[in-house]
């Protein structure tokens, strides 16, 4: 090999790669920021996170690092969602490499992929409700948002979680009923065989069997038997009957365990606990199938992301009173007007929404169908018969009257009390039109011998009409048609322009943390968006008038 080829692979090939220049001279300006562009998104970014109140995030600290700064690495993780990377080793690798990520790090070293992760989950989980909060109190100050209308939607995300590994409930419960009476009859055996008295009321509960584990125990003891173990080693009847009652309380165990995590859930993950099995959509049809994940509310004005909540909720109706409180909680205004659609709307959260002096605005869950020729038609419909107030009856198309006949209590999952009342009809024999009125094909009444029933919510009915009122005015057309636009368009923003489909940390704390960075990164792209088109300030999308 020649001497100047070997003098060149002993420079090139070194750790130090500054040891050989080769001649190449770097020509970069002195001021690295004057290649950032003066309306690049990250120098909003910087200044809207120095005007923050981090005090909380702060105090999850004991000691700072100094390139490990709170501000800093909010910064550096905001910045990395807005532009759809959320990767802790993306993050560190971009500090070493981008320079729009060296802009945030203000001169000081790339932080470790695990200091991202750890800042994620150990500091701002804890606070990120009220570095949320911080936000949206800053962007109400500053006139961004209107603080009148919040619009109000949810959608499923799917959870870090293996969608195999689930445990139902009712299965749980019906196995749990099987060990029981497994473990009533092994009692009454060994009662029999032993000589022992274990149950005095005929009830096997989890007394008796420790008691009787600890007498077999003492059984064995007292006798001298020496358990074996292995192949060819005959056991004893006491030791098959003390290893089979462990068993029973191993399986126990299991299950009570599985309903106490399961709680008033129908499902759960054991990849994710807090992960619950519900349906997801995945495509515009609708069709989908079952897996772990969370129930994601999101509450936007202005087309900024104002407050969300996380939860295990299969539907949405339950969600909406714990959103409206825990965003009061943390907000310094209130909103009036609550907008949302088909699927909030229950008895419960009409009368909050009064008790709690603001408007709903709460699209009917009959509103589209009760437009149909078919719904207008159909004569065993309430909406279909004649009122009489002071009579409290209706009639139906036959001219027979249908009067109160007493009053039912239900309670809701939720606690809720409410009341229907009961109507029967006088006379339903001969009626021409039975067929058409009396529905339902599995009853085991022959039809000729039924008769009209008819169940009636009267506040449901009075706050449904109410809301019905409001949402057909002008205000209520501008006011639904801004939340089909900007609630659900936060979703599609997350979804298809940020790439988040998945959660990729696991617990309701980490989650809740996680849809905090995105809604904040999205707000910060909307505000950019805005100051550059010149629409700052603007609230509401205007309804378009008919020629």
């Amino acid at each position: 090999m020649p001497v100047l080829l070997v003098g060149k692979l002993s420079k090139l090939l070194q750790k130090d790669y500054t040891k050989n220049p080769s001649g190449y001279q770097l020509k970069l300006p002195l001021n690295l920021e004057c290649i950032i562009p003066e309306n690049d998104s990250v120098r909003l970014l910087s200044q809207f996170v120095e005007e923050m109140d981090l005090t909380d995030l702060y105090s999850t600290y004991e000691r700072i690092p100094e390139n490990t700064l709170p501000r800093r690495m909010l910064k550096i993780v905001l910045y990395s969602y807005m532009n759809g990377d959320f990767s802790s080793r993306s993050m560190q690798r971009n500090c070493q490499r981008d320079i729009n990520f060296m802009y945030l790090l203000e001169g000081t070293t790339a932080p470790d992929h695990a200091t991202f992760a750890r800042f994620r989950t150990l500091h701002f989980a804890p606070c990120a409700a009220a570095i949320m909060a911080e936000m949206t109190n800053f962007l109400h100050e500053i006139g961004e948002i209107s603080g009148e209308a919040i619009f109000i939607d949810g959608t499923k995300i799917e959870a870090c979680a293996n969608k195999y590994t689930f445990v139902w409930k009712k299965a749980v419960s019906k196995n749990l009923g099987k060990l029981l009476d497994k473990l009533a009859c092994f009692v009454a055996e060994c009662e029999e065989s032993y000589g022992l008295r274990i149950i005095y009321h005929n009830q096997v509960k989890m007394k008796h069997v420790k008691k009787l584990r600890k007498k077999l125990y003492a059984l064995k003891e007292s006798e001298g038997i020496v358990f074996v173990h292995g192949t060819g080693k005959r056991k004893s009847p006491l030791q098959k009957s003390i290893e089979t009652l462990e068993e029973y309380l191993e399986k126990l165990k299991e299950y009570t365990q599985k309903l106490y995590i399961c709680g008033e859930r129908n499902s759960y993950s054991k990849t994710d606990h807090d992960a619950t099995f519900m349906r997801m959509k995945e495509d515009a049809m609708g069709n989908g199938q079952l897996k772990a994940g969370y129930n994601l509310q999101h509450g936007v004005d202005s087309e900024y992301i104002t407050w969300l909540s996380i939860g295990p909720q299969a539907t949405d109706t339950t969600t909406l009173i714990p959103f409206l409180k825990d965003m009061q909680e943390h907000l310094s205004f209130k909103y009036q007007k609550i907008v949302a659609d088909a699927g909030y709307e229950s008895e419960e959260n009409y009368l909050y929404i009064e008790k709690n002096e603001q408007l709903a605005f709460i699209k009917p869950a009959n509103y589209e169908i009760s437009k149909t020729r078919k719904y207008q038609n159909d004569i065993g419909r309430i909406e279909n018969m004649e009122y009489d107030t002071e009579a409290d009856c209706y009639t139906c198309k036959n001219g027979k009257r249908l009067t109160v006949t007493g009053v039912k209590k239900e309670k809701t999952k939720t606690g809720y009390q409410r009341e229907k009342t009961l109507y029967s009809c006088e006379d339903c024999s001969g009626c021409p039109y039975k067929s058409e009125c009396i529905k339902g094909n599995n009853c085991k009444t022959p039809l000729e011998e039924r008769t009209k029933h008819l169940q009636v919510s009267k506040r449901f009915n009075d706050y449904r009409q109410k809301d019905l009122e409001r949402i057909l005015s002008e205000e209520g057309c501008q006011l639904r048609m801004n939340r089909s636009i900007q609630a659900e368009g936060s979703f599609g923003e997350l979804k298809q322009d940020m790439g988040f489909r998945r959660f990729l940390s696991r617990g309701t704390q980490n989650v809740l943390a996680e849809s905090v960075l995105l809604a904040m990164a999205h707000n910060l792209n909307k505000l950019h968006r805005k100051i550059q088109d010149e629409r700052t300030g603007s609230h509401l999308f205007k309804l378009k008038k008919a020629a």
